[in-house]
């Protein structure tokens, strides 16, 4: 948000340096996050001063220039030549001396310097107005009042002022700071006094010949409408001073009405629109909403279907504009405009917030409106609108005020303990100047005793409606700076439950960064679409947000894969392909349940997602590059796993959804909840987010792993005193017999001295059977209190060989 430094004076009795109020306002918290100096005439006029003509000669070698001597104030006259027809002696100039800057209103720019013109010497210039950029004239030179001193800057004279633009950072919580004269209002509270709002003492209404009727047909979307009307007006260009205003803010002039309009909105906060009355049909103004899909053209050309639910402000036959958010096409303010209608309205925050994001329309009124607007600034701004239109467009205020509040808004009552002041704020503030604080706040005191007081709080205020919320205006505007810091610090002792959720993230997290993975962050709301064909995350199943941004962030992520998939896809476009991201977050799931405690239907589980893609390692002279596999991918998971204490071989292997994955494998627990799906991301989903190479995903659960953690122990054990022992077998088996099946057999087999089994080698050929493959499978075997005899190796080996012939057929080839 921009306030203006010169527009914001306006407004106070007290103010200061530009510098001291950005400081004030920070301290008070309307963070000014910069300030921009805006120069009244560009180059600030520095280096042209006063000069007094001394003597003014003919050129000797030129028949139109004049050699002049002019005092500007220095220890001798400065010699100029000058061919400005009316330059005479006695005269008082604006004299440009030597190294000053000029920008002509032309556009152009001239640096001054010492040269010599037709033989003669010249260590100025006497200037025009168009050569200072103050004006268009080039008819001669510009001659200053005769009081003028020499040497005296002519800014000075001139009386030219700089202005200085803060940009604060708004928060959302604070709309009623958002204009000069809500701006104002801290400062005010800050020196203890009162910002001064525009006098409107003046309106008075010139006739009748132009009356409107309105009606409110939705008052729960519309809590006040007013309007006026004012005719016979002139639409032009608007007052120097009121382009000046809005330019400094960023805003483009357009025309006197228009330009009324958004000065009231910056001014006072309250947004105002203006219709041309004479395009009104019937003369009547209706407040309701339209039909489902009715369409609609607005101001920008673009025609647009019309939710239900959108308010309307419509005439007689048609909508006119989308209430609060934008105008319309076909009921603006032209340049053929005679007369007005002007509304001032307070709309429900919560529908212009659902209006504004589906139409995807953000402008200065329904950021306003979306926050919550003053329901009790909407006549006054009407007043001080209409008298400045009546006098920029030399017009007449046509109509009575019309003005529609059905349920007055009245201000919230707050009880505030001085115990509970001092216990928060950490400091006894006399309570002479919390209340003094209080007022300064315009809050109205309407009870006090000695453990408190009752305050009513604005209804511009619509942050303030507890005890804390006064609580904190006190100390923002007292001073966060005065809170001493005390010589004892008190603390209370936490317990975590072991083990700790943050330590095992950020273990996982340096695990991960240390392997060349690099930590992603994507945003927890994601659009429906990705779901919508999906089996494993249905659409039925997402959360959805009640008030959406967008179409584009509409539901809360069931999974971390698109939001991997969209940083893939964005570094793709970035001419970065190989890519190893990790990303913990949070997921979430609707499920329809019997509990009569709603939140019992929704989900929510921490996550671990590994996305790999591209090569594996970057080509150099001495190794190629080589692509990222499934088994990229498991190698860091396993040791995710085995840094956490969970044994591979004791999990069980399954299938992974065939919607996300083309091809993978789960690992869960026997007979219990999954652990994690990991494999190539299905080609479909790719597609869909233009990624075109493969991706490998895992996703872990976290809960799964804490679990892992818990039942965990680390035990101390000396090294294996007596060698291992290596065994293979090649067996033939059936295809549909996997790797893991054998694993399990093996580890039932032999529980106390097989301590791993390896695959090394996959045949499948014309020398076996078309519905058989070889597996080689390697056995390591290590007895932890002897060493191993060949018998003993060889039993266990034929013990194994016959356990995978009994279970699945297996031959030894």
């Amino acid at each position: 948000m921009k306030i203006s430094y010169n527009w914001l004076k306006n407004y106070l009795t007290q103010c200061g340096t530009p510098e001291v109020v950005a400081n004030i306002l920070t301290s008070t918290g309307l963070e000014v996050e910069s300030v921009e100096r805006i120069e009244s005439v560009k180059g600030g006029l520095n280096g042209v001063v006063v000069g007094e003509v001394l003597s003014c000669e003919k050129h000797p070698d030129a028949d139109k220039l004049k050699v002049t001597t002019v005092d500007i104030g220095a220890d001798k006259p400065l010699q100029i030549v000058c061919g400005a027809p009316n330059v005479s002696k006695g005269q008082k100039v604006a004299v440009a001396t030597t190294g000053t800057t000029l920008y002509f209103s032309s556009g152009d720019e001239v640096k001054i310097k010492k040269s010599k013109i037709r033989g003669v010497e010249s260590f100025g210039m006497i200037c025009a107005e168009d050569e200072l950029g103050i004006g268009n004239s080039h008819e001669g030179i510009m001659v200053l009042d005769g009081e003028a001193i020499p040497g005296v800057s002519l800014k000075e004279i001139l009386q030219l002022e700089d202005d200085y633009v803060f940009e604060i950072g708004l928060t959302p919580n604070r709309i009623d700071a958002a204009s000069h004269y809500g701006t104002a209002r801290d400062l005010s509270a800050f020196f203890r006094t009162k910002a001064v709002l525009p006098d409107v003492s003046a309106f008075m209404i010139d006739n009748y010949e132009n009356p409107f009727e309105v009606s409110v047909e939705d008052t729960d979307r519309c809590f006040r409408y007013s309007g006026i009307t004012v005719s016979n007006l002139k639409v032009k260009p608007s007052p120097e001073w009121l382009q000046k205003c809005l330019k400094a803010i960023g805003i483009k002039p357009k025309n006197n009405v228009v330009d009324v309009t958004n000065f009231v909105l910056h001014e006072l906060g309250q947004p105002l629109h203006a219709f041309d009355a004479d395009k009104v049909d019937g003369r009547k103004i209706n407040v309701r909403v339209c039909d489902e899909g009715c369409e609609f053209k607005t101001l920008d050309g673009e025609i647009r279907k019309l939710k239900s639910s959108d308010l309307m402000i419509c005439d007689q036959s048609k909508p006119m504009c989308i209430a609060g958010v934008f105008g319309g096409l076909d009921s603006g303010v032209t340049d053929e405009t005679t007369s007005v209608f002007i509304e001032s309205a307070c709309f429900n925050p919560e529908s212009i917030r659902k209006t504004s994001r589906f139409h995807g329309l953000f402008t200065d009124s329904s950021f306003r409106f979306e926050r919550g607007t003053d329901p009790n600034m909407t006549v006054y701004a009407l007043k001080r609108a209409a008298l400045l239109i009546k006098e920029l467009g030399e017009g007449e205020i046509s109509s009575d005020i019309i003005d529609i509040y059905p349920q007055v808004i009245e201000p919230a009552e707050i009880k505030l303990s001085y115990n509970n002041i001092y216990r928060i704020i950490g400091k006894n503030i006399p309570a002479d100047e919390i209340q003094s604080i209080v007022e300064a706040l315009e809050m109205k005191i309407i009870d006090r005793n000695e453990d408190g007081f009752t305050v009513l709080s604005p209804t511009y205020r619509v942050d303030v409606q507890r005890e804390i919320d006064v609580i904190e205006d006190i100390l923002r505007i007292y001073g966060y700076n005065s809170i001493e810091i005390p010589n004892i610090v008190h603390s209370t002792l936490s317990y975590v439950r072991k083990p700790d959720k943050d330590k095992l993230i950020n273990s996982i997290s340096d695990f991960l960064t240390a392997n060349g993975f690099r930590e992603i962050m994507s945003n927890s709301l994601t659009k429906s679409g990705y779901y919508e064909s999906l089996e494993t995350y249905k659409p039925e199943n997402c959360v959805k947000i009640l008030n959406p941004l967008s179409n584009e962030l509409n539901v809360m992520r069931q999974t971390l894969l698109f939001g991997g998939l969209e940083a893939i896809a964005g570094n793709i476009n970035h001419k970065k392909s190989d890519l190893k991201f990790y990303e913990t977050g949070n997921v979430y799931e609707y499920r329809e349940t019997q509990s009569p405690d709603r939140l019992n239907n929704y989900r929510e589980e921490t996550k671990i997602a590994l996305f790999i893609t591209g090569n594996e390692n970057s080509p150099s002279w001495n190794k190629k590059a080589e692509l990222s596999n499934f088994f990229t991918l498991k190698t860091h998971v396993e040791k995710i796993l085995l840094r956490f204490g969970v044994a591979v071989h004791n999990l069980s292997i399954g299938d992974v959804p065939k919607d996300i994955f083309a091809d993978g494998m789960s690992l869960s627990v026997p007979k219990g909840k999954p652990v994690l799906n990991m494999g190539i991301v299905s080609k479909n989903l790719r597609k869909n987010l233009d990624v075109n190479q493969d991706v490998f995903f895992a996703e872990i659960s976290f809960p799964a792993l804490m679990n892992f953690v818990r039942q965990n122990k680390t035990n101390f054990r000396e090294l294996a005193r007596f060698p291992e022992v290596r065994r293979d077998l090649a067996l033939v088996i059936d295809k549909n017999v996997s790797f893991s099946v054998l694993r399990d057999i093996a580890f039932r087999t032999e529980r106390k001295l097989l301590k791993g089994v390896g695959l090394f080698d996959i045949y499948e050929g014309d020398k076996l059977a078309p519905d058989k493959k070889q597996y080689a499978l390697s056995f390591t075997i290590r007895d932890e209190e002897k060493t191993l005899t060949d018998s003993s190796v060889e039993q266990i080996m034929n013990n194994l060989l016959k356990a995978f012939e009994k279970e699945t057929g297996a031959v030894l080839r």
